[in-house]
């Protein structure tokens, strides 16, 4: 591995693309520093250092999976760019409101009052039948139509 630490930037990609993961570890070490310095201006909401940190490192991974010399910029330029947009679109991500309902739930089968007991055991009905309950208000409404023809006002 001490011998890695010496290459270059492109030589480590070259024989990480050739399939040498030592050589592909090399270089995430290399730029781990580069994530935590990009990571530590940015803040997830409900989320820990450590997920910025990873969204950063798998902005990383796709720079040396993405990355062509013919691009015109070094790899350290290609990299941060990398890393900063997967940590701007991992905020975007978790700031939408499109998730609020799955993020928010209250689970049925589990009441942190009571373990003993999960909540939809205490939501359960006395054991009255819904249709019977509606039934009953619709013969309530139909008596009262009767009885408003029927008699007048006064009665």
């Amino acid at each position: 591995m001490t011998e890695l630490t010496a290459k270059t930037d492109a030589e480590l990609l070259t024989l990480a693309r050739a399939g040498d993961t030592c050589a592909e570890e090399a270089l995430y070490a290399r730029y781990k520093n580069v994530v935590r310095v990009k990571t530590h201006a940015y803040f997830i909401v409900g989320a820990d250092r450590d997920d910025l940190l990873q969204e950063g490192m798998i902005g990383l991974y796709k720079a040396v999976r993405d990355y062509s010399a013919d691009c015109g910029a070094s790899f350290r330029t290609f990299a941060e760019m990398c890393i900063h947009r997967q940590i701007v679109t991992a905020i975007k991500t978790a700031t939408r409101q499109k998730h609020i309902p799955l993020n928010s739930y209250i689970s049925l089968y589990k009441n942190s009052e009571d373990p003993e007991r999960s909540l939809i055991d205490t939501l359960q009905l006395t054991g009255e039948d819904p249709a019977d309950t509606f039934l009953g208000k619709e013969r309530a409404r139909h008596m009262e139509a009767l009885l408003q023809t029927a008699l007048s006002d006064f009665e």
